[in-house]
């Protein structure tokens, strides 16, 4: 008789949610009238609730989750037949229909909490957990990570699903480990993401998932143009990668710089408070300290952010104590997933941070990079080893390399040299791109590198971007004053490139810098007393400098200067406020590689919001990364780095989403010096690039040389003022 009393008080509650559906006149305070079953009625074997305390004897009931009803349970207690067959039948015909109850019909997200009602959430794609009770809603739908909106299609298991190794039972933390496995599983952004997602991050988030989550997993590289929104792409494929593998351990390495940029940005995208461990907020220098955040991250569901010194420096530490050797342990063998950001930096084979890298053990190595050929072909190619070990001598490899080889110009320097047959492979491809004069070979060598790439490297150039106002990138050749000429004979003599280009940077500018660098006063006292003493004129491109700021102040745009040196962004801020009268942190800003964190967020909201806002100079590598300018829409770039994809990430800075203007952007060049060789040989390296990864059949040689520009004729009304350009020996447009 109890159970049928239990069985009727259900009927009754679910008659009553059907009758709310159709009429709305019945309210809550009606159905919570019906006296409902206690926790104990509401049979055990028809339902599981999952706590959030894994060990606490007595879960909390708004802290659980109902998942599922496991009618054919081989431990299922057997419920007597209590004759009501008919009645239990109708009951599940109105348990379907009133599941619309829980979409809220009274048009609010978070019905009022009934007090009496003993809980039980299940789990809906659209909504949230719903209490299928009195349809109170627990958590909505966006604060959700674990949807189970992806079914697992597949059950084998990865290969070196994770890198613990389960012989060593020394340490709990290995331990912990040592069980856990990767099952092959689909993997979807949460909807949340998903709305916010272009077509571009969707492919690239798909990619990773054929690449990290397969039953042969290996790592992969996302070579997205700079802007493109590969950090909020990765943050979510971690994110959906947690809650498929909550006991994996995200490691994300990336330069000091951007751990702040990453960290606001996952704050952003969050929908689960995930733990975020560094060694810079917690201050931990020494081994142990570091050693206590590692332990950390690896007993919570967390991910690690590293410096690439950092990381290097533990894993190439030679101390012998066990603090130093755990440490390296942790690194080595505990990340489930690598992630490096502006992963072209570990590019040299010789460095401590590739060789330290290439050592963690799992498989799942991401590289994202907006630049990803830097220098040379054998760089794109260390970074491939290092997400896909000993890539080149893969058996899908050999027949490629065989290949090219074959059609590929060998240069003669390598003829009778005996080289490696791997050094001699990067040598003609290089050359060949670089080089060649037959188009028809540069074509087939190039459709052969996307060939062995395809399944590991993903590139997007950037086409978003041309929903943007535009981008116009000049290289300017400036005559030299005879001052300046001089001088750059004197340049010629130095025998090293670095010193060569660091005093020729200031030369350049202007000649009086000559006596200062190889000084490290760059006080603004004596800066100012300098200025007092020198005529601006003598110096071509503070010259150009000057004749600029006056163009955008009347035009009332704003105004980007980089240089990779400090002492002309020192000289020109200083000429600047002589000029101008203008003051540091109102008209002018600075970012170098000593500001802080706190000091680069001032300076970018300033310079883009505030409309006092005049000019802002930075060194070219410390504001590559990780920083919005969007404020200017004309460039300045004072000398040329000898790496062009610094300078493409500089001017990335402005030319970004959220640009509302076309950007100009401005190359300054010494004609007759060194500077102008650099310049050329810098551009046969981006011209790779754009072969390699943005050639289409649609080009031609040509898109890919540089192009003469009359001065009348660019289409730049800066162009036609004659005092900017009295001093430009020719123009060419990139």
């Amino acid at each position: 008789m109890a159970t049928c009393r239990m069985n009727m008080r259900r009927l009754a509650f679910l008659l009553l949610r059907v009758k709310t559906v159709r009429d709305s006149s019945v309210t809550m305070t009606e159905i919570n009238e019906v006296s409902l079953a206690s926790e104990a009625d509401i049979k055990k074997d028809k339902g599981v609730y999952v706590g959030v305390e894994e060990d606490g004897a007595n879960l909390k009931k708004d802290k659980g989750v109902y998942v599922g009803v496991e009618e054919d349970g081989a431990d299922q207690t057997e419920i007597e037949d209590d004759g009501l067959g008919d009645i239990w039948n109708e009951m599940t015909m109105a348990l379907e229909v009133s599941k619309e109850v829980a979409e809220d019909p009274l048009g609010s997200e978070h019905l009022q909490e009934d007090e009496d009602c003993d809980h039980s959430f299940v789990l809906k794609d659209d909504i949230g957990y719903v209490c299928r009770i009195c349809g109170v809603i627990d958590r909505s739908i966006e604060t959700i990570i674990d949807v189970q909106f992806n079914k697992v299609k597949r059950t084998s298991r990865t290969s070196a699903s994770d890198p613990w190794d389960t012989n060593d039972r020394e340490s709990n933390v290995m331990a912990k480990f040592s069980d856990k496995h990767f099952t092959v599983t689909d993997i979807s952004a949460h909807p949340r993401h998903m709305r916010q997602m272009r077509p571009h991050q969707v492919e690239g988030f798909n990619f990773l998932c054929n690449n990290l989550v397969a039953d042969n997993p290996g790592g992969c590289i996302m070579a997205h143009a700079p802007g493109s929104g590969k950090t909020f792409m990765i943050i979510s494929f971690v994110q959906s990668f947690l809650a498929k593998y909550p006991h994996a351990r995200p490691l994300v390495v990336l330069p000091k710089g951007i751990l702040a940029t990453w960290k606001k940005e996952f704050r952003t995208w969050q929908v689960e408070d995930l733990p975020l461990y560094d060694f810079y907020t917690v201050k931990a220098e020494k081994r142990l300290q570091q050693l206590e955040v590692l332990e950390q991250w690896v007993e919570n569901k967390s991910i690690l952010f590293l410096g690439y010194k950092q990381f290097a420096n533990i894993v190439c530490d030679d101390g012998t104590n066990e603090v130093s050797t755990a440490c390296q342990e942790i690194l080595l063998k505990a990340p489930s997933l690598l992630i490096l950001d502006e992963g072209h930096t570990p590019r040299n084979e010789n460095t401590d941070v590739l060789q330290s890298l290439a050592k963690v053990q799992t498989p799942r190595k991401v590289v994202l990079s907006g630049t990803l050929y830097q220098n040379h072909v054998k760089e794109v190619f260390n970074i491939l080893n290092l997400v896909r070990p000993k890539f080149l001598r893969l058996d899908a490899s050999k027949s490629i390399i065989n290949r090219i080889m074959s059609r590929a110009h060998i240069p003669d320097s390598r003829k009778h040299v005996k080289a490696s047959a791997h050094l001699a492979f990067y040598d003609s491809v290089e050359h060949t791109l670089q080089k060649d004069d037959d188009f028809t070979r540069k074509v087939k060598v190039i459709q052969d590198l996307r060939e062995i790439t395809r399944e590991v490297l993903h590139y997007y150039r950037g086409d978003f971007l041309d929903d943007l106002p535009g981008l116009v990138d000049f290289s300017v050749v400036l005559n030299l004053t005879s001052l300046q000429k001089v001088e750059v004979e004197k340049l010629k003599k130095f025998e090293r490139m670095f010193k060569r280009n660091s005093v020729g940077s200031a030369v350049y500018l202007h000649p009086a810098l000559k006596s200062l660098e190889n000084s490290a006063m760059t006080e603004d006292e004596k800066m100012d007393d300098m200025l007092k003493r020198i005529n601006v004129k003598d110096g071509v491109k503070a010259k150009f400098f000057l004749n600029m700021l006056n163009l955008c102040q009347s035009a009332n745009e704003k105004l980007l200067v980089f240089s990779q040196y400090l002492l002309p962004l020192k000289f020109l801020e200083r000429l600047t406020v002589k000029e101008r009268s203008w003051t540091p942190g109102i008209e002018i800003f600075v970012i170098s590689g000593d500001s802080s964190f706190e000091e680069r967020e001032f300076s970018m909201e300033r310079f883009n919001n505030s409309p006092d806002a005049k000019v802002f100079f930075g060194s070219i590598k410390a504001c590559g990364e990780g920083i919005s300018l969007v404020g200017a829409s004309r460039i300045l770039i004072l000398d040329v780095h000898l790496n062009p994809s610094v300078t493409r990430q500089a001017i990335g800075r402005a030319f970004r989403p959220g640009q509302k203007k076309k950007v100009y952007t401005y190359r300054l060049i010494a004609a007759e010096s060194p500077e102008e060789e650099d310049h050329s040989t810098c551009f046969k390296k981006e011209a790779i690039a754009k072969m390699w990864f943005e050639w289409n059949e649609s080009c031609g040689f040509r898109n890919f040389e540089v192009e003469t520009v009359d001065i009348k004729e660019s289409g730049d009304i800066f162009m036609e003022s004659a005092l900017l350009n009295e001093d430009i020996r020719a123009l060419y447009r990139r």
